[in-house]
């Protein structure tokens, strides 16, 4: 079967920015930038003239969170059941559970998503917000308590204007403020002691590189992260130690302590010059690249989560003879293979769909970057870095989970 499934958007921002769900192109400004292009707008973002006085955001007021233990109508709080579509067609439902009493804590950073139209987005959830969490993050709760504060991004809007040639105005303190008054009410009033995984995508991701860096190595949370998760993101090791900072990459499912990065390109549409991720350091430095479909001992065979609705607007997803599924997710055992690869200037995590066109099950998958001009190869499938491994990503967390446990009995 030839359709192809509508996928969740793992980054709105891109889905904005870019493209839909239903593949309905608009104006790709931001998709058309080169990394050096992007890192000269990091910079100018930081101009003295971009940082004035701004409000800080009170954390301990559970309207500045997404998602947190205490909060009402926490944005994590959605179903996450999802139909198993086999390919020949079968299909069976599966319900996920939720723990009731987790013993560690998963603090998240969400991606560009927000498509306010001012430079740095407001301390409002909206379905955007909302909708990243429900895909990215919320089925981590099977595993740890969650922490996803809102924070004041650099908005789709600003980057559109941005690459467009209009300049960035957007905040870059502002956003740092938040995510570390963020961080600093989780650390001085939850985490007591506990183990914590960071999570982030994108933009997300770059702020939990910064986290690590300015925050966490050196202060009393360094011992207490149970792993590092800045996916879509390009990540460099230091070349002495093989590290990021003290966490070097996990090699094993139960491995404390350690680091998974990833960006994602197709097996068909490999990344070349321009790409914006997974490319080499100015000195010369690989980009990170862990399998969480080898590393979760499944082969390199994804467990993907993907979305079963339309985003936007678009056409509700199609899995098996041209039909939908009923629940908000779906599986697709084998359809899905990854295996890091290094082209000697790129280095990533290759995604191969292995389709069927004699057998009912949809053959090929939605998550490349779109625009005007059709898909834009240098995004490779940043829309889905975390749905196409959401199923290895969890069990991996419930492997550290056990092992830091075990290692911090009088934790429990």
């Amino acid at each position: 079967m030839r359709r192809r499934y509508g996928a969740a958007l793992a980054s709105v921002a891109l889905v904005a920015a870019c493209g839909s769900a239903g593949g309905d192109p608009v104006e790709a400004d931001a998709a058309t930038a080169s990394p050096a292009e992007t890192e000269a707008a990091e910079a100018e973002t930081d101009a003295p003239s971009a940082s004035g006085a701004f409000e800080v955001v009170d954390y301990s007021d559970q309207a500045s969170w997404l998602c947190h233990p205490e909060k009402a109508n926490d944005a994590c709080d959605v179903d996450l059941t999802y139909t198993v579509v086999n390919a020949d067609g079968t299909t069976s439902v599966e319900a996920v559970e939720i723990a009731e009493n987790p013993p560690i804590d998963c603090f998240y950073i969400y991606p560009t998503v927000s498509m306010d139209e001012t430079p740095n987005s407001d301390m409002t959830a909206n379905d955007e917000e909302r909708r990243v969490v429900e895909g990215q993050l919320a089925a981590f709760a099977q595993e740890c308590r969650i922490f996803a504060p809102l924070y004041r991004q650099i908005t789709v809007p600003e980057l559109r204007r941005g690459f467009g040639g209009q300049g960035f105005t957007a905040s870059i303190p502002m956003r740092w403020s938040d995510v570390t008054g963020a961080w600093n009410e989780y650390v001085d009033k939850f985490n007591d002691g506990r183990g914590v995984v960071l999570l982030g995508h994108s933009q997300g991701s770059s702020l939990i590189q910064e986290l690590v860096k300015r925050e966490i190595v050196g202060s009393e949370m360094e011992d207490r992260i149970v792993s590092l998760m800045p996916t879509g993101m390009t990540t460099h090791l230091d070349g002495d130690t093989g590290a990021f900072g003290p966490y070097p990459p996990c090699k094993a499912m139960d491995q404390t302590g350690c680091i998974i990065a990833y960006s994602s390109y197709r097996s068909t549409l490999t990344p070349t010059e321009g790409a914006l991720f997974g490319g080499k350091s100015r000195t010369g430095k690989s980009a990170l690249c862990v399998n969480p479909a080898e590393l979760s001992g499944d082969n390199g065979v994804l467990d993907a989560r993907l979305s079963a609705r339309g985003w936007y607007g678009g056409e509700p997803s199609e899995f098996v003879n041209g039909e939908g599924v009923d629940t908000p997710f779906a599986a697709v055992p084998g359809l899905l293979t990854a295996e890091c690869v290094d082209n000697g200037e790129y280095s990533y995590l290759e995604i191969t769909v292995n389709g069927d066109p004699s057998d009912p099950r949809v053959d090929d998958i939605v998550g490349d970057v779109t625009g005007p001009d059709g898909v834009n190869a240098g995004w490779g499938l940043h829309l889905i870095d975390m749905h196409a491994a959401m199923g290895n990503l969890v069990k991996i967390v419930g492997a550290q989970s056990d092992a830091w446990m075990a290692a911090h009995p009088a934790d429990e």
